[in-house]
């Protein structure tokens, strides 16, 4: 029986250089496509980037995206450990971060704003502490005088209760992180896949991917990319709206990285709307 294992704060790493390796699938056999993002700095790749952060004094990466001009969302566990209900400390968001590179600044926090069951403990979770119904947070990142980071870089929507997953419960899925194993951290990192909802697993989205710990809080993203202009004779399908965030980077196998599949908590009014709604209550400006 393989072993669940939530995705690591990882420490930070120097760059590895190379490409990074793209199997088509592992033993999960759920396929999927990974790729170095060569141009991060553009839209919308450039509405995701990297998070730094202390823990015990020790410095500690994972990945997020912004939601709103102000506001970032992430993994819980990237800002906390399960049922400590505590705060990890001194974030930094780095978007569209390129082997040391900061496009377009670095970024504080202001203040940070997870579930508080995942605080407390008492989430309901298939695994506990892994495979969480909420591994979400959200963080307000401090201005830079009167502007914020999605003034620089834009921000993405995000979009709660199956938004853009058919009846089966699946989605085409796009994931953005800087996972360690891959570029070192170094780099952003793209995967495609298509995600499936277990129920088994707390009604997580899984998905074939090759990214590791220091993704963890990365977006996934549903009809990722510029936008097209269709005719009459091609229109959109169902759920058309471009570059929504459904759910982040949580966690994934502890098997010497041969199952190549994740999972991320379902988005949902509980989860991801009720701490944005608090964030902009927090800080009004950061919203507008």
């Amino acid at each position: 029986m393989r072993s669940l294992v939530k995705l690591p704060k990882s420490k930070v790493k120097a760059a590895a250089d190379g490409a990074p390796p793209a199997p088509e699938f592992g033993t999960s056999g759920m396929v999927y496509n990974t790729a170095y993002e060569p141009n991060p700095e553009r839209d919308p790749s450039r509405r995701a980037g990297k998070l730094f952060f202390k823990d015990n004094g020790d410095q500690f990466v994972c990945s997020a995206s912004m939601v709103r001009r102000g506001v970032l969302v992430t993994a819980a566990h990237c800002v906390s450990q399960f049922g400590e209900n505590r705060f990890f400390s001194n974030f930094k968001y780095v978007p569209a971060y390129s082997d040391g590179a900061a496009p377009f600044g670095e970024w504080d926090w202001h203040t940070v704003i997870a579930p508080t069951k995942y605080l407390k403990g008492t989430d309901r979770c298939a695994v506990r502490g892994i495979v969480c119904e909420s591994d979400v947070a959200v963080i307000i990142l401090a201005p830079q005088g009167s502007r914020y980071a999605g003034d620089a870089t834009g921000y993405f929507g995000f979009a709660v209760g199956g938004f853009s997953y058919n009846n089966a419960g699946q989605a085409q899925i796009t994931q953005l992180g800087y996972p360690v194993s891959l570029n070192g951290g170094e780099e952003m990192i793209r995967t495609d896949a298509q995600g499936v909802i277990d129920q088994s697993l707390a009604n997580n989205t899984v998905m074939g991917s090759g990214q590791t710990g220091g993704s963890s809080g990365g977006p996934w993203l549903v009809n990722f990319g510029l936008g097209v202009t269709p005719d009459n004779t091609n229109p959109f399908g169902r759920d058309p709206q471009r570059n929504r965030v459904v759910g982040v980077t949580s966690w994934g196998y502890n098997d010497n990285g041969q199952m190549k599949q994740q999972g991320a908590s379902f988005f949902t009014k509980k989860n991801i709307t009720t701490l944005v709604k608090d964030a902009c209550k927090k800080v009004k400006a950061a919203c507008k």
